[in-house]
């Protein structure tokens, strides 16, 4: 082999060389981890509010539950569910034949005692006479004292004959005082203004009024509604009363009501629609006790109906034009810190971890006390990036 030609294969040799070094470079550079694509936030300013979540059920602030009095039938209802009512206005009409009844008999037994009562004191006032003329016939001599005893023995009789028939008149009137009460209970009316939320009644129904009053309707004002809401036993100390309370309901997407706690009921107890023992029953067959919390809010246009549910946030705390985080961001500082947390922060193109304090937080964000600053960026984690030119596979 020529000169000439050894120079050509050391070339083409060295071409390869060349081409096999940029591929095992290519390869290596390949084979690094690409470096990290951080997710971000920065720090602004805002309003965070703390709350205490809770289920709850509204019901009518003010409202009469309606019954009978008397025993019978029902002959006509004149109202219906939806109506509204002003107060003594007429609801239902009840058989008053047994009342009507009673009452004429008292009225007939009272004419009766007062015609006695009118015999009785002219006997009472014909004895009187008598005892004074024996009296004074006593006195000159002319009668014997047995027959002035005896004149005074008949007007002592006369007179407690009156005082009898008296007695009787007032208690024969007092029973006939009850008696038309009752016929007046027959005719039931509206005891407030309101509407007419529920009817339990019908024409032709048979009441029975001796052992317990038979429910008819319920009347409510619908101005004003009570949230009766369930606050879970770990989260009641964190409430108190004039709090401030918001909340929502499936039939008003989006429409937010504002309230203020009224009371907090130191035992669990039931809306009113619901049965007594139920609350109770609830919370002994659960592990966590739920104690009720009221709040009224003013329903002016009618949107909110009784038993509607509610979900209520009861706001222990707010803090407005504050440093805010996102929760993302925070991890824990340690076991056992209290609000000790800590933060990363891209600085200088570096993830560098600081610590915070945070005050208020949601469900979202938390309040930064102390830690940072407004415009600073927060890593909320990091993803493998892109290649910046396609790998080779050797």
């Amino acid at each position: 082999m020529g000169a000439a030609e050894t120079l050509r294969a050391w070339r083409a040799r060295g071409g390869w060389l060349l081409l096999a070094s940029v591929v095992a470079a290519t390869a290596v550079w390949a084979a690094r981890p690409a470096p990290p694509a951080y997710e971000t936030a920065s720090v602004g300013r805002g309003t965070v509010r703390a709350t205490v979540n809770a289920l709850g059920t509204l019901q009518p602030r003010h409202y009469v539950d309606v019954g009978a009095q008397v025993s019978g039938q029902i002959q006509r209802i004149h109202v219906q569910p939806g109506d509204v009512v002003a107060a003594g206005q007429l609801l239902v009409e009840i058989d008053a034949s047994v009342q009507e009844a009673a009452v004429a008999a008292g009225r007939a037994s009272l004419d009766a005692l007062r015609a006695q009562l009118d015999e009785a004191e002219a006997a009472a006032d014909l004895a009187r006479a008598g005892a004074e003329r024996q009296r004074r016939l006593l006195r000159a001599g002319a009668t014997p004292a047995h027959e002035a005893d005896v004149a005074r023995a008949g007007l002592l009789a006369a007179e407690a004959s009156v005082r009898r028939i008296a007695a009787d008149i007032r208690r024969t009137r007092a029973a006939l005082q009850g008696d038309e009460a009752l016929l007046g209970y027959s005719r039931i009316y509206a005891p407030m203004e309101g509407t007419v939320v529920s009817l339990e009644a019908r024409p032709g129904q048979t009441l029975n009024a001796a052992y317990q009053t038979p429910h008819l309707l319920r009347i409510a004002d619908l101005s004003l509604m009570t949230v009766w809401t369930q606050v879970s036993e770990a989260d009641v100390p964190r409430l108190s009363v004039g709090m401030e309370a918001t909340f929502v309901t499936l039939a008003q997407d989006g429409r937010q009501w504002h309230g203020v706690v009224r009371q907090v009921l130191p035992v669990p107890q039931p809306a009113p629609d619901e049965a007594p023992g139920a609350a109770a029953a609830a919370s002994s067959g659960a592990k966590a006790v739920f104690y009720t919390v009221l709040f009224d809010v003013p329903n002016s246009d009618r949107a909110l109906l009784p038993r509607m549910s509610a979900q209520v946030a009861f706001v222990t705390r707010q803090a407005d034009d504050v440093v805010l985080a996102p929760l993302a961001a925070l991890r824990p500082a340690g076991e056992g810190a209290a609000r000790g947390y800590r933060v990363r922060v891209l600085q200088d193109g570096r993830a560098v971890w600081r610590a915070v304090r945070i005050g208020a937080r949601d469900r979202q964000a938390a309040e930064i006390v102390d830690g940072l600053a407004e415009g600073e960026t927060l890593i909320l984690g990091e993803r493998a990036s892109g290649d910046a030119m396609p790998r080779f596979v050797l």
